[in-house]
């Protein structure tokens, strides 16, 4: 299933119809421990992300803290 979302400010074409399965696509630890997720402007809880659908022209931030100075 490809989606047009805009992912951290680009427009990109994705597989992935839940937020954990584009967690996966893009390479993100879904286990790490600061890794934040908003849709369309509301952050979803991680409880969510394995059953929160994506859709066509959502604008998803993917906030992936990264260690070093």
């Amino acid at each position: 299933m490809s989606l047009e979302l805009r992912i951290n400010g680009e427009d990109r074409t994705v597989d992935a119809g839940t937020i954990m399965e584009l967690l996966r696509s893009e390479g993100v630890d879904d286990t790490a421990r600061f890794v934040a997720v908003a849709v369309n402007g509301a952050v979803a809880p991680r409880a969510d992300w394995t059953t929160r659908s994506l859709g066509n022209g959502d604008d998803v931030e993917i906030v992936n803290p990264v260690s070093g100075g």
